[in-house]
């Protein structure tokens, strides 16, 4: 609370108090018939009134002040938060180009000789797209002496056993 604030209302408060005694004696007074006394009574209630409305005034201006203070730091603390959300914003962009970025450097291909020896095969029997998955497998088959078979991985990279000779029925 504003200190204008705190005088006002104390003050404001204290002249309104005060004002009590005059205007007894006032009542008390042209009860009696005196108008000397009314008149001085009357002044003193005036004068106690006049500075109940001063105190009133600056009371009234304190409390502006504080609102305009209040509102201005809801601006500044407004202003803050939207900094701090862009940075934040910012911030998680960066880190998600960044782990874009880091997921295309980081995939490699290797290729083993195998596949190496396929691919000069397929290119020097005309290979390109012409050339089939069968026949790159007699190929392969032709220069390795091995027959592949297909081959199902596990989660963690070890080959899955496959079961030969298995039934397959699909009920519809």
């Amino acid at each position: 609370m504003n200190t204008k604030t705190m005088q006002g209302l104390v003050g404001a408060q204290v002249n309104m108090n005060l004002l009590d005694t005059p205007f007894r004696v006032y009542k008390e007074a042209r009860r009696k018939g005196d108008t000397a006394t009314m008149e001085r009574a009357m002044g003193y209630v005036r004068d106690f009134s006049e500075q109940a409305d001063e105190y009133k005034a600056r009371a009234d201006e304190g409390m502006r002040q504080d609102a305009e203070d209040a509102e201005e730091k809801m601006r500044a603390d407004r202003e803050e938060a939207i900094m701090e959300r862009r940075k934040e914003r910012e911030e998680f962009e960066r880190k998600l180009e960044e782990k874009r970025d880091g997921n295309r450097e980081s995939d490699t291909v290797e290729i083993s000789e195998e596949g190496r020896t396929l691919s000069e095969t397929a290119r020097t029997k005309g290979g390109g797209a012409e050339n089939t998955d069968s026949e790159a497998e007699a190929a392969l088959t032709e220069e390795t002496g091995m027959k592949k078979s297909p081959v199902i991985y596990r989660k963690n990279g070890e080959v899955s056993p496959q079961e030969q000779g298995g039934k397959l029925s699909v009920s519809v």
